[in-house]
């Protein structure tokens, strides 16, 4: 781990000099990377509590880049006409002008880093990035667990309801979701805060549970997220006691079967009386690590 994490940190010092980030001029221009990003973030008009939630910003330190800019005639705040508790922000002429300029040179400067690379060298470095981008945001999801009757789990329930209403040609029943207080475990993945998966869990017998309700949202899908959440509701019922999982799935859901037999996942002879569960299926997990 400590080797993987030295490779990091060296890449990171690389590529941020590589991009010139560390200068008080950007690009060239007279401002650091904060106040460019700023007013690129800004646009044609921004709400200043989601620009400091999109860049995680704090307060104090969001209001002395705003300062900054509105001293150079860049940018101007005011209330937002419907609330005036809310502060807009928004770029004026000169701001529209000197935020063009700022794209113009990010991509010459781009375009000036990838020219001396072939078209499968420029293919190849863009798709590592995807990669890293795919892996950051996974290692970014947060998984907890949360009682199955708060607002945020029966969210996910009805997220996940909606989605499979479309893809099961017979549609889905509401009635099907498990009832607040049925469930042994319930685990919701939130990115950046939103709630973007949950999956649960409750018990079949002393030993035995069923996964229930694994759902990833459209915008996380492709991360690995899926298969973060199976193994860490393996984990939450393996705590509890539980040496076997079983579940059951669609025969629409293609993708949900790949994810389980790649995951050591055995087909079975259907169990309950799901309409949904046309696929069974069971894998032995490790139960509780005995204290020595």
């Amino acid at each position: 781990m400590d080797a993987d994490v030295e490779l990091v940190r060296d890449f990171n010092r690389y590529y941020t000099r590589r991009l010139g980030i560390l200068t008080d001029r950007y690009l060239g221009q007279d401002r650091p990377l904060s106040e460019a990003r700023l007013l690129f973030e800004i646009g044609d008009r921004a709400d200043v509590r989601d620009l400091r939630a999109r860049l995680g910003l704090d307060s104090g330190y969001l209001s002395r880049l705003l300062r900054s800019l509105e001293d150079q005639k860049l940018v101007r705040t005011h209330p937002h006409p419907d609330d005036r508790r809310v502060r807009v922000a928004e770029l004026t002429a000169s701001g529209v002008r000197e935020c063009a300029e700022l794209d113009r040179r990010s991509h010459a400067g781009i375009s000036e880093m990838l020219e001396p690379l072939t078209a499968d060298q420029r293919a190849e470095l863009v798709a590592a990035q995807q990669q890293v981008r795919r892996l950051l945001r996974l290692a970014a999801v947060t998984i907890e667990a949360v009682p199955d009757d708060t607002d945020v789990a029966r969210e996910c329930l009805r997220a996940y309801a909606e989605e499979l209403a479309v893809r099961f040609p017979e549609g889905y029943n509401n009635a099907a979701l498990a009832k607040p207080g049925e469930l042994a475990g319930f685990l919701v993945a939130r990115e950046e805060g939103v709630a973007v998966g949950c999956g649960a869990w409750h018990r079949l017998g002393p030993a035995t549970a069923e996964i229930r309700h694994l759902w990833v949202s459209s915008s996380a899908r492709g991360l690995g997220l899926g298969r973060r959440l199976l193994t860490a509701l393996e984990q939450d019922a393996g705590a509890q006691g539980i040496t076997v999982a079983r579940l059951g799935t669609h025969t629409s859901l293609t993708e949900a079967i790949a994810l389980y037999r790649s995951s050591g996942y055995r087909q079975i002879a259907r169990y309950g009386d799901s309409p949904y569960n046309q696929l069974a299926f069971e894998k032995a997990i490790a139960g509780p690590v005995p204290r020595p």
